[in-house]
């Protein structure tokens, strides 16, 4: 049974024959993971569009898509894709043009008057021009926005914010202040938490009491009680569970059986000893 995924016409001569047609005006050809793409001269891009339309073998009658991408290292930062796709040969390819926010790139919305949408948004998110154009503003972000937002140099907090001001009874736009400096963000897991201690928290490592629950190691902890002990002190001798005290004063109790002795009186006066009770009878 086959893929109920739609099937395309293989690229076999596709590139032979767009090279025949163009002729100079093919600066790259290439065909990677099934798809075929060229890279055409800025100048001649109206034309290249129109062969590409009308040659016999191509065909390419539909502008589906104008997509930007942004190579800040390069001289011609901005590369301009085109997305054609040919109803009756039910195949796709990609144009690509060079260019930077100063060279228009020529306007294709004489052959695909949807153009003039898809190139409104390019401009908007990468500040390219296009000569021709009949209504070239932007179309995403809002009036007197600075910047192009997909630049990769473009700061992910912007020039500018927006909030609507009582005083003025209108939106009004403000440099970006940031409340904060940004924090030094990693990619640890949070189960298993940062690796740099903010401040404060190396309190948390220190146990709570004898026992407590504690990340340190059993080496660790002896390391930070010996810290916390003054020098002076002197150290308690471990004992065995089990051990009695044998003197009255360890615990800090008065005498031993103060109902043995004759005098003894309560301290309470209303309370009587019960007879039999702590006393010889």
């Amino acid at each position: 049974m086959r893929a109920p995924a739609p099937a395309y016409s293989p690229n076999d001569g596709v590139i032979d024959t767009a090279e025949r047609a163009l002729g100079g005006k093919v600066l790259s050809s290439l065909e990677a993971v099934n798809e075929v793409s060229f890279t055409v001269d800025r100048a001649s891009l109206v034309e290249t569009m129109t062969l590409l339309r009308d040659t016999p073998g191509l065909e390419y009658q539909q502008l589906m898509e104008i997509a930007g991408v942004d190579y800040p290292d390069r001289a011609d930062r901005f590369e301009v894709v085109y997305c054609l796709l040919s109803l009756t040969r039910n195949h796709r390819i990609r144009v690509h043009v060079q260019a930077d926010d100063e060279k228009p790139v020529p306007s294709v919305t004489g052959i695909w008057p949807v153009a003039g949408w898809l190139e409104r948004e390019v401009y908007d998110m990468y500040g390219v021009l296009f000569s021709g154009n009949p209504d070239l503003r932007r179309i995403l972000t809002d009036y007197g926005f600075r910047g192009h937002p997909q630049r990769k140099d473009f700061p992910l907090s912007g020039f500018v914010e927006l909030r609507y001001s009582e005083e003025a009874k209108r939106v009004v736009y403000e440099p970006v202040k940031l409340a904060q400096d940004f924090r030094t963000f990693d990619f640890t897991s949070p189960w298993e938490g940062a690796e740099y201690v903010l401040p404060g928290d190396e309190k948390a490592k220190l146990p709570e009491a004898k026992g407590a629950p504690t990340p340190l190691k059993a080496d660790e902890i002896v390391k930070a009680d010996a810290a916390q002990t003054p020098a002076g002190a002197a150290k308690a001798p471990s004992e065995p569970y089990g051990k009695t005290t044998d003197k009255t004063s360890q615990t800090g109790a008065g005498e031993p059986h103060p109902g043995n002795k004759a005098d003894s009186k309560p301290a309470d006066p209303d309370v009587v000893p019960t007879p039999g009770k702590g006393q010889n009878q």
